[in-house]
């Protein structure tokens, strides 16, 4: 199918969120709503996408990109006059139009594909998606005839008490006849209670001409929830997470509960992975196979090779090869790097460090600004002091070197290779290879002090 264009609506301010953020900003399992709209869209194809944005518009360009066209709704006239100032770029343009409201987040890529295929095999000029509601209150009506063709959509606020029972309602997803949209866009008036422009109207409009208008009934009604409020943008979030869990576990993933597990719409895992309850898995991040994560993790856009146990730690912005194992209560801060076989203990606190092949820094340590090299062993209590009060410095310890517990090592400082730091020091000049240093007082009894 060529001649393919798309109109998502985001130029409402969202009001009752209540909130400072753009309402089709808000994010669904890490992802802003208009985003998840748009990647839907993307798994379609379409020759062009127009975003009517309002007062958010620079906010919402600089999270899709300038790889769409945007229009400016100034005034919030209502969807009718939304879709209206994509006029001037679409209207002499052959082909059918989807429209749909970027505050869906829910809505998939296979629905609107079924859409447009119902749209030209039934051969309309307008299909309205459409889904059954337990409770339909606030939602637009479809009001059939006696065959069962659509003849019009009204909103809630002006349907009869007979068209407020119709339980099969409007979701704000439609496939439209380009050209005709917008020419009956031009005769829709804002004869109701609200005073705006309805886009819905437009069927009415054409069925009156004689034109085919057909309706696809969403699989499920909600993958067609609209989020207005926090409530909603809860029960999305809800949806959204079982949707995403349920799709790794069939593709391998062992997630011990589901409902207790977020993972964000854009992470990655692998086969043979189990994850515990309470895990939080966010951003961009990547998880290999055979790894386990433990309860109560929290990773974000962070790289996780195969093989690697996480227990009850936080990792943010970091890469881990395989074989590792880290926590429980360890903290890996952003720009860490750690090589195979390495092992980060309890209480372990590693920011913007390397470490290599099977070093080891088991527990209550931090490291900071470091380059640690391979089979290094960190004792207990061992930091890299690596601020002045001024400017950070970097500490070198190269590869068998030995840390006794409760050393500190005062940056800048190299730490040679095979090099062994004496329990209680306090280093602050470099440390040849093979050497022991010592950097602590002679100890002194007092006898009989306690007299």
């Amino acid at each position: 199918m060529s001649n393919r264009y798309a109109v998502i609506l985001a130029a409402g301010q969202g009001t009752r969120m209540k909130s400072k953020l753009y309402k089709v900003l808000h994010p669904v399992c890490g992802k802003p709503m208009v985003q998840h709209v748009s990647d839907a869209l993307g798994q379609v194809g379409f020759d062009e996408t127009v975003i009517v944005v309002g007062h958010g518009a620079e906010a919402v360009k600089a999270q899709l990109g300038d790889q769409m066209h945007y229009v400016l709704q100034s005034e919030q006239l209502g969807t009718g006059h939304a879709v209206l100032q994509a006029d001037d770029l679409l209207k002499d343009k052959k082909g059918m139009t989807v429209v749909l409201a970027g505050d869906t987040p829910l809505i998939t890529g296979e629905t609107i594909d079924a859409l447009m295929k119902e749209h030209q095999s039934q051969k309309a000029k307008i299909t309205v998606l459409t889904a059954l509601a337990e409770d339909p209150t606030g939602y637009g009506r479809v009001i059939r005839d006696a065959n069962g063709l659509v003849q019009r959509v009204v909103e809630h606020k002006d349907a009869t008490a007979e068209e407020q029972k119709v339980r099969e309602i409007n979701t704000s997803t439609y496939c439209f006849d380009n050209e005709l949209l917008f020419k009956a866009l031009k005769q829709v008036g804002n004869h109701n209670s609200q005073g705006e422009y309805y886009l819905p109207d437009v069927i009415e409009i054409l069925q009156k001409q004689g034109e085919v208008i057909a309706a696809y009934q969403s699989p499920t009604f909600t993958e067609t929830l609209g989020v207005n409020d926090r409530l909603a943008l809860s029960q999305a979030e809800q949806i959204m997470k079982l949707r995403i869990n349920e799709a790794w576990m069939r593709a391998g993933v062992t997630i011990i509960n589901p409902e207790q597990t977020y993972i964000s719409a854009d992470a990655t895992i692998g086969q043979d992975t189990v994850i515990w309850p309470g895990a939080s898995i966010k951003g961009h991040t990547v998880i290999g196979s055979d790894c386990t994560i433990g309860a109560n993790s929290e990773i974000l856009n962070s790289t996780i090779a195969d093989r690697v146990e996480v227990k009850q730690s936080v990792i943010h912005d970091s890469k881990v090869a395989q074989d590792v194992t880290i926590g429980p209560f360890a903290h890996i801060r952003p720009g860490t790097e750690l090589g195979e076989e390495v092992r980060i203990g309890n209480f372990v606190e590693v920011k913007k460090s390397t470490l290599a092949k099977g070093s080891k820094a088991a527990h209550l340590s931090y490291v900071g600004d470091a380059e640690v090299g391979k089979h290094v062993n960190l004792g207990c209590g061992t930091i890299t002091v690596n601020y002045d009060g001024v400017n950070k410095h970097k500490t070198t310890i190269d590869d068998g070197a030995f840390i006794g517990s409760n050393s500190n090592l005062i940056a800048p400082v190299h730490i040679g290779e095979n090099a062994l730091v004496a329990a209680g020091s306090t280093i602050t000049d470099d440390v040849p290879g093979k050497a022991l240093s010592i950097a602590r007082a002679r100890q002194v009894n007092k006898e009989q002090y306690k007299k």
